[in-house]
């Protein structure tokens, strides 16, 4: 059996090296470049395949098709756990050096050094060599810091050391010169030399000089925070027969234990008896308080105070030079550091895939099984036969495909444009194998929906700009943390291109530019009703010449009757473009089900296709109809004379013709699924092996197999079930085409609200006269539009927009019920590495 030493015991010649790089080469081409709109529309024609490999290239040929990254492999050994795997030993192996490696990178973080991104991974590198060369590494890394730790220990010591020498003896000169001063007055006869006066006295002999003791006293550093506490609990605990003396430092200094800096005071305890001593040093030691020896005599504590100075001198030379050491060892492991861990996460994923295969009884070889793309076919049979030959077998890899009844996972090829707006639809659901994939249509209707509630060519121009920013940076931002909302914004980079050029189309259609409007193409053709007049929101307006030529006339601006015009235009364009969408989604589904298609398209189109039709025709007559009296009156009398409401000939026929049209689709919805699905699972032999679609494949029969499993077929669950959909659909019909009002009242809350901070805040400014004032009401309008227009406004669209596309649009065809392909490649892998 191979092993790990095995694997690398041989050195590498430089063909093999060679064929490994051209075969990179090629895998770096793969999935870019121009897709095939089928390849989008349907997912990838997926096969399961199995390989028989012969075990002396087994490492070989899994790392070539980690290459590729076209197999999805199966564990083949579920039921074990990962202690009883073959190649358990070989991972935990990998799992130190990534510990290892791991460590590296939190010295490196603290060290404030960089990992090198340009290191290039050597192709002949040992792993062998790899695990001894971080051995050594860790344990050179690990007693470099352990001497720095001891080193800064002791010249933490050293230091505090220094302060309570020089405190401690200015405490006693202090406390000399004032012992010296009183008793020169008491008994000004007294030689200086007999100064043995005591700090403290008992309260009987207080008066009497003749009886003097000898104080103790004990020097250290306490942490400001706990002074009073400790200070509290001496006292009590000796019950005030002590003498403490204490003064906080300017500076916070290196605590030796904890190693953090840490605010202290240095204090002074005096005592008389060696009880008091004991019970100040249990005090101490309980409050973490760092203790120094101290000695009275001034000419010593100067002579202490140059021994600490020269040996911190001599220790903040040591430290530095192994600072320097450590410094320089990091900063040759960080070159290194991304080659190394590419190298250990590269061979531990391959001997996760090793562990999933099974060993045959001979154990000469293992047995794979996975799910692959059919056109990969080709690539994968090329990958098997180097791998054999670069490893030398005499044997090369066995590939066959196998049939099962198991759903394929659903694979579409996209390149960094189009993935952002498939994530739109996966995040719903990914689609069940063969499933119409409504991401090709994405593309487009996304960031259309999105710029009809948007429409400002101004503010569009300002989210055309940021994105061209972001994708100009891309390689820079690619391999940085950006936060989660940039990240958010980068990884939706085209979205928000198209969503802004979109935006732009609609604004100049909708003629507003920061809720202005512009006479960009040509003059307008209204105009006052007469020459005198110059108040056109009292006046009105006439028609003096054709009709505007693209967009909203500017006219209308300003006008009484802008609102009610704009209303009219938005809500009736909403149910256009909503009906038209739903029409699109119910054509989607024909190629998921051919006998629901034809009863949808008829209800939907009887219904509110007609009153579409309605609208175009009355915006082309000039017709006063009402749309609302028709449609209501169509359902409640539908043999009434239409009277003023007459649109064309013959209106009442067809009304009566798509009525009936609409009530009989209903029962077609509802029965025809069930009874052929039951006469389907009678005539399919029980024997007959899940047979996976091809391009000519029946739908009928495509759903026939998707809705049948190895299970008892209910014609009862299948009936309710097709009740349950046929009653959501007809419900639905009217409420998902009310809900794409949300298109009309969210432009017009857009505009009101660019209108308000234009005209309320920079004309209000304006009309002040005052430099002040205009500049604040500038500043105020820019934060106005960046904060609300531009980031609440694009995500209330952006959100309103992705729910017309899951609940409106996909609801009509789209079950996205299916499992995503997930196949084995290292380029995912490196990819999953810099986004964590």
């Amino acid at each position: 059996m191979s092993t790990l030493s095995d694997t690398y015991k041989d050195p590498i010649n430089l063909e093999v090296l060679r064929r490994r790089q051209r075969m990179r080469q090629k895998m770096a081409k793969h999935g870019g470049g121009c897709i095939p709109p089928m390849d989008l529309f349907r997912s990838e024609a997926m096969h399961l395949v199995q390989l028989i490999v012969p075990i002396e290239s087994a490492h070989l040929t899994v790392s070539y098709l980690g290459d590729i990254g076209l197999i999805q492999f199966k564990d083949l050994n579920a039921e074990k756990s990962p202690f009883q795997r073959t190649y358990a030993s070989q991972i935990k192996r990998c799992g130190e050096m990534t510990r290892k490696l791991r460590f590296f990178n939190d010295q490196m973080s603290k060290a404030g050094i960089t990992r090198s991104s340009k290191s290039v991974a050597r192709a002949d590198m040992h792993l062998e060599d790899l695990e001894a060369k971080l051995g050594e590494l860790e344990a050179e890394l690990i007693e470099v810091n352990a001497n720095n730790e001891k080193l800064q220990h002791g010249y933490s010591e050293l230091t505090e050391y220094k302060l309570v020498l020089q405190k401690a003896g200015e405490f006693f000169k202090d406390a000399q010169i004032s012992a010296s001063a009183r008793q020169k007055e008491i008994s000004p006869d007294l030689p200086a030399e007999s100064l043995a006066t005591p700090l403290l006295k008992d309260h009987e002999s207080s008066h009497d000089l003749s009886k003097q003791v000898r104080l103790g006293f004990v020097t250290g550093l306490v942490p400001k925070e706990k002074a009073m506490a400790f200070e509290r609990i001496i006292f009590r605990a000796t019950r005030g027969n002590v003498l403490l003396r204490q003064v906080a430092l300017e500076e916070a200094v290196v605590d030796p234990t904890s190693g953090q800096k840490v605010q202290k005071n240095i204090f002074v305890v005096f005592f008389s008896g060696e009880r008091l001593k004991s019970k100040i040093v249990k005090i101490s030691e309980a409050f973490a308080v760092n203790r120094y020896p101290f000695t009275e005599d001034m000419g010593k504590q100067t002579q202490m105070i140059t021994e600490v100075s020269g040996r911190l001198s001599e220790l903040k030379m040591t430290i530095e030079a192994g600072l320097q050491h450590r410094g320089t060892l990091l900063r040759r492991i960080g070159e290194q550091y991304e080659q190394w861990n590419q190298v250990v996460h590269k061979e531990k994923s391959i001997y996760h895939i090793l562990n999933m295969l099974s060993i045959d009884v001979t154990k000469k070889c293992l047995v794979a099984e996975g799910w692959s793309p059919k056109y990969a076919t080709k690539k994968i049979q090329n990958a098997l036969q180097q791998a054999a030959i670069d490893s030398s077998s005499q044997v090369g890899t066995i590939f066959r495909v196998l049939h099962t009844k198991k759903l394929p996972p659903t694979y579409f090829r996209t390149n960094k444009f189009t993935e952002s707006f498939q994530a739109i639809v996966d995040a719903y659901g990914v689609a069940k194998y063969q499933e119409a994939n409504p991401g090709v249509f994405t593309v487009v209707t996304f960031p259309f929906l999105f710029a009809v509630m948007f429409g400002d060519w101004g503010h569009g121009i300002c989210l055309l700009l940021a994105t061209l920013y972001i994708i100009s940076k891309e390689k820079k931002f690619s391999g940085q943390k950006l936060g989660d909302i940039m990240e958010m914004a980068f990884g939706g980079r085209y979205v928000i291109l198209l969503m802004s050029i979109f935006s732009i189309y609609t604004g100049l259609i909708y003629n507003e530019f920061f809720s202005v409007p512009f006479a960009l193409f040509g003059p307008s053709a209204y105009a006052c009703r007469d020459a005198s007049c110059s108040d056109s929101t009292t006046v009105g307006l006439v028609k003096v010449r054709d009709t505007y030529p693209f967009g909203v006339d500017p006219s209308w601006h300003g006008t009484r009757s802008e609102l009610p015009f704009l209303n009219s235009l938005k809500m009736k364009m909403s149910i256009l473009l909503g009906v038209a969408q739903m029409n699109l989604g119910i054509m989607l589904s024909f190629f998921n089900a051919l006998f629901q298609f034809i009863p949808q398209m008829i209800f939907l189109n009887g219904l509110f296709g007609y009153l579409s039709l309605l609208i175009v025709a009355k915006w082309y007559t000039g017709s006063k109809a009402d749309l609302y009296h028709i449609m209501i009156y169509m359902f409640l009398s539908p043999t009434d004379d239409l009277g003023e409401n007459q649109l064309f000939e013959n209106q009442k026929t067809v009304q009566l013709v798509l009525l009936l049209l609409s009530l009989i689709a209903v029962p077609w919805m509802l029965l025809p699924k069930p009874y052929i699905l039951k006469a389907r699972h009678k005539t399919r032999h029980q024997d007959e092996s899940y047979a996976l679609l091809d391009d000519n494949d029946d739908s009928l029969h495509g759903e026939a197999d998707r809705d049948s499993d190895d299970q008892e077929f209910e014609f009862s669950e299948v009936f309710v079930h097709q009740l349950i959909h046929t009653i959501e659909f007809v419900l639905g019909a009217v409420s998902n085409t009310a809900s794409y009002l949300r298109l009309w009242a969210l432009s017009l809350a857009h505009s009101e609200l660019s209108a308000v901070f234009y005209e309320k805040v920079l004309l209000l400014a304006w009309g002040y006269n005052n430099v002040i004032i205009l500049i604040v009401g500038i500043i105020v309008f820019i934060f106005a539009t960046a904060g609300v227009l531009l980031v609440m406004e694009t995500l209330s669209a952006f959100l309103h927009a992705l729910r017309l596309h899951w609940v409106e649009f996909q609801n009509k065809f789209y079950e996205g019920d299916g499992y995503k392909f997930r196949p084995f490649s290292f380029a995912l892998l490196n990819n999953e590495d810099e986004s964590s």
